[in-house]
């Protein structure tokens, strides 16, 4: 679980009820079900219109990712790659076929596989950059669904602020004064809650989805220069220093002082 997510969610939420309370509200004068309706129905139908039918039913296996820890751990992958190097120069290419199957990675297994099989280093970087690149538009597809959504609430809460007005002024005249605050109060909280739609999860959501697709992205990128590496025989050490150039100040520090 993504402590992160979890933490900026609820404590968005908590300090929206403290506000309220604090305005001398109550949450319950924050509730109205037109206005959800209105706003958070109407902003999904939008998106729902405006993607595939399997975007829709995949929009879950999306959207929890940004709830869940990165699985790779990139030092690690460093250290790999380069014991990799130290096996291939010792032993050669054909030694590194029985480490393979071992690898969690299906794109580093593919890479090692490449190399193993003698493959031109160039046409080895460009089927594995085709397929960094595929992984980046799949993504960027993935998250878009939240990207229409959070563009699409605020719209919405705008429309439900026209309805809220249009009941209040037909009962204007009437001086039917309950059905005047009811309209009201239709007409603002509709607002709020575009706003809420875009600004509390759907745009923070999207942003998470994109930080999780960047770091994806620079890990495979990682296995690229260490699979090509490990392919033109490089030294281990310079291996190990060009890939810890990924690496922030932090995790050099600790990786150098693993291997001393």
């Amino acid at each position: 679980m993504d402590i992160a997510t979890v933490i900026g969610l609820g404590l968005g939420s908590a300090l929206m009820v403290l506000g309220t309370i604090s305005g001398g509200l109550s949450i319950m004068d924050l509730i109205d079900i037109p206005s959800v309706m209105i706003t958070f129905g109407g902003a999904a139908a939008a998106t729902i219109i405006s993607f595939p039918w399997t975007s829709t039913m995949a929009v879950g296996t999306v959207t929890k990712k940004a709830f869940q820890n990165p699985t790779f751990d990139l030092p690690n992958l460093i250290t790999t790659l380069v014991s990799f190097s130290e096996k291939a120069r010792r032993e050669g290419l054909l030694a590194l076929e029985d480490d393979i199957n071992e690898l969690p990675e299906e794109f580093l297994k593919k890479g090692i596989q490449l190399v193993v099989d003698g493959t031109d280093p160039e046409l080895v970087r460009n089927i594995m950059e085709t397929e960094i690149s595929n992984t980046a538009q799949r993504h960027a597809y993935g998250r878009s669904w939240w990207d229409a959504y959070a563009g699409f609430a605020p719209g919405f809460g705008m429309l439900g602020t026209l309805v809220g007005l249009v009941g209040m002024l037909k009962n204007l005249g009437g001086g039917d004064a309950s059905a005047i605050g009811q309209g009201m109060a239709t007409a603002l909280i509709t607002t709020l809650y575009g706003s809420l739609a875009q600004n509390l999860f759907a745009s923070p959501i999207v942003r998470k989805l994109t930080r999780r697709s960047e770091d994806e992205l620079v890990i495979k990128q990682v296995m690229v220069e260490g699979t090509l590496s490990i392919q033109s025989g490089d030294n281990p050490r310079i291996v190990k220093e060009k890939l810890a150039s990924f690496l922030t100040p932090v995790e050099r520090a600790a990786m150098k002082d693993d291997g001393e």
